[in-house]
């Protein structure tokens, strides 16, 4: 069976049309329907059985669940050359923030260094879901060990009317201030970020569990 014949035979119309409301900006024709694991699954029996470089080629693609199995699989390569180059090649395609949120390549995390200039290049881009992406990956990957302070000012000079990467931004300066509050504390209390942005970061933090509370309750005087 290929890839999308797998997708077709696991659908569940149910979970289409709940899947639809999440992702309005796309057309629900091009949902099919078919639950992460089932899609985790297709993308490993994918790389396992030699048929992955075919589907990566195979681009573009007419289905939702297509794009995540694409990314998956792409997480999945452990070369951070090959992996970093699928990536690039396939961020144009991606059209929604599920796409662009839910595939982590391991390869990028021993790869800091190299990595770097490529996330500084997709949060530069004018494509939504890869200046997303590339926001995610700074989050994901440099709020631990390799933070430095001007990785904030990199987040925090995105300015954008787009809903889904103004959440974006958002996102990653609730979780800076779970991770690396000291730091950047400074930027909401001299609400360094764009208005909405800004209480949209901080409710996000005062939801997070990993925010404490002495801190959330100074920044319920921020909002």
């Amino acid at each position: 069976m290929t890839v999308l014949e797998k997708l077709i035979a696991a659908k569940d119309e149910g979970y289409r049309e709940f899947q639809a409301k999440l992702v309005p900006n796309i057309s629900p024709e091009t949902i099919l329907g078919v639950r992460t694991p089932d899609m985790r699954r297709v993308a490993k029996e994918t790389f396992q059985s030699g048929e992955k470089d075919a589907f990566l080629a195979s681009l573009p693609h007419a289905y939702y669940e297509e794009n995540l199995v694409h990314f998956f699989l792409i997480a999945m390569i452990r070369d951070f050359e090959e992996c970093v180059g699928e990536t690039e090649r396939f961020l144009p395609y991606a059209d929604c923030w599920p796409v662009s949120d839910q595939a982590t390549p391991k390869a990028f995390t021993k790869n800091h260094e190299k990595l770097l200039p490529y996330i500084r290049k997709w949060i530069a881009s004018d494509h939504v879901y890869t200046a997303r992406f590339g926001l995610r990956m700074l989050m994901n990957e440099f709020l631990g060990d390799d933070f430095r302070e001007e990785y904030l000012d990199l987040a925090a000079s995105v300015k954008s009317e787009e809903y889904y990467l103004r959440m974006m931004i958002a996102w990653f300066f609730a979780t800076a201030l779970a991770k690396r509050y000291d730091e950047t504390l400074p930027y909401i209390e001299e609400r360094r970020l764009d208005e909405w942005v800004h209480r949209m970061a901080v409710r996000k933090a005062l939801e997070s569990f990993r925010v404490t509370e002495e801190h959330k309750e100074h920044l319920r005087e921020l909002r």
